[in-house]
């Protein structure tokens, strides 16, 4: 998630990190919280405009621009190849788990882009509503393969696919950072904010709580009077209340974190909202509004046809690698997607910049937790689709304990190489049951 860098956006610096409220802050706070950068912002590099800038004709150099800072202005366009090989791999009948592995490729600067242009976007409407989209758009690429998938009636791949996300921030993301950044920085103490973790791991278990109670209902009811309409209804109605949540999320870190307790005191550490960052984030934007919109609206379309490209294939890529449909809809689908932000948050644990790195893997879990799957849930309601929040017990379970494990990690406000380490303990388990579930390359590897 991005971060707006205008004095008034302090409240949403802390929306879209994740973060509780804070005290009114001083000039040389607001100072810092106006510098405050995105975590794909890091493997983003300065466009050289200097042979642009010599061609006479003002409309080519405007071009020209939009195609250096949208196509160039990222370190990972040397996979921006991938999207057309896709679309080629699809039309000439090439290799399913081709056009797949192609395509889960191409997903991955899309969606960092996707990223970058919303920020641009912010930077013209102002911290509100640039804020707003940020925390909407923030993981927009799970959306769009989750809705393509219900249009396709894969609902199995959609709940893999949303659970794999919120796992994969909870203990791959924040285990691989605090471990990273824990052993990076042995002889530095390492905290942050711990409201952080508590607000975000309270919207995490009301997310639980409504994912849990349609598979309870499901298991209480005998089989013979079971349909599956009251699950339906009741995945129905907690949708509402996860979007009701996030909702009042949203304006309480907009309007209301002043009513936030301060913060217990905590040791002397590096300030996160450091000075050493780049100029290109200070000038603001680099293309324009109606350009970013423009180039958002293809990015998404882009995002779009590589989405059913991957949910069209995704069982032949299963069967050609010999791997479960699950592990590659909870482990590997959520990594390569999310690859951009990911990098974002070890890199900030490097250089101890905790309370963003919390934000980045927090915000987003809560984010796919509590706003994209009810609005999935919903917009299959609308086509006629009845899917419900019954992610199964094996899913519910790995959920349960990794929101458990996490909130216990985070709750003292200090950080260490072995919390992370336990996190990633936690995600290589899961990613050995879901490997050796239905996966019959795993039953001959383990029975060797």
């Amino acid at each position: 998630m991005s971060s707006i860098s205008t004095e008034s956006s302090s409240n949403l610096c802390l929306l879209e990190n994740g973060g509780g409220g804070s005290d009114k802050p001083t000039a040389e706070t607001s100072r810092r919280v106006r510098r405050t950068v995105s975590a794909s912002s890091l493997i983003r590099k300065r466009s050289d405009l200097k042979l642009i800038s010599r061609v006479r004709w003002e409309f080519m150099r405007r071009i020209l621009t939009n195609l250096q800072e949208v196509l160039l202005g990222t370190k990972l366009f040397i996979l921006f190849p991938a999207v057309p090989l896709a679309v080629v791999a699809h039309r000439y009948d090439c290799p399913r788990a081709w056009v797949f592995a192609l395509s889960l490729l191409g997903l991955t600067p899309l969606a960092e882009r996707i990223s970058f242009l919303t920020e641009q976007i912010a930077f013209h409407t102002g911290p509100t509503v640039g804020g707003l989209m940020n925390a909407t758009c923030g993981n927009a690429t799970e959306m769009i393969i989750a809705i393509l998938a219900v249009g396709q009636r894969k609902m199995r791949i959609v709940k893999l696919s949303l659970l794999g996300s919120i796992l994969s921030n909870l203990l791959f993301v924040l285990g691989t950072s605090l471990f990273l950044g824990g052993i990076s920085n042995l002889r530095k103490h390492q905290s942050f904010d711990p409201r952080q973790g508590d607000m975000n791991s309270m919207l995490l278990y009301l997310a639980l709580l409504c994912q849990t109670l349609p598979m309870i209902m499901r298991f209480t009811m005998e089989a013979e009077e079971y349909d599956g309409s009251d699950v339906v209804v009741l995945s129905r109605a907690s949708s509402f209340v996860m979007l009701i949540a996030y909702l009042a999320f949203l304006i309480f870190h907009l309007f209301s974190s002043h009513l936030s307790p301060p913060p217990p005191p905590l040791p002397q550490r590096e300030d996160v909202y450091d000075d050493d960052v780049s100029d290109k984030e200070e000038e603001g934007a680099v293309i324009g509004m109606w350009s970013a919109i423009f180039w958002l609206i293809i990015m998404t379309l882009l995002v779009a046809l590589l989405s059913d490209y991957l949910v069209s294939t995704i069982q032949d890529a299963a069967d050609s690698w010999g791997l479960s449909v699950g592990f590659i809809g909870i482990i590997l689908l959520p990594i390569v997607g999310n690859a951009a932000e990911h990098a974002g948050a070890v890199i900030f644990a490097f250089r101890n910049k905790l309370d963003i790195t919390l934000g980045i893997a927090l915000g987003s879990a809560t984010q796919i937790a509590l706003f994209v799957v009810p609005v999935t849930v919903l917009v299959a309601w609308t086509m006629g689709i009845e899917m419900d929040l019954n992610f199964n017990l094996l899913e519910t379970a790995c959920l349960a304990m990794s929101i458990i494990v996490t909130s216990l990690v985070l709750q003292d406000g200090t950080s260490n190489y072995m919390k992370g380490l336990v996190l990633l303990l936690c995600y290589f388990v899961i990613a050995a049951c879901f490997f050796v579930s239905n996966s019959p390359s795993s039953k001959l590897l383990f029975s060797l």
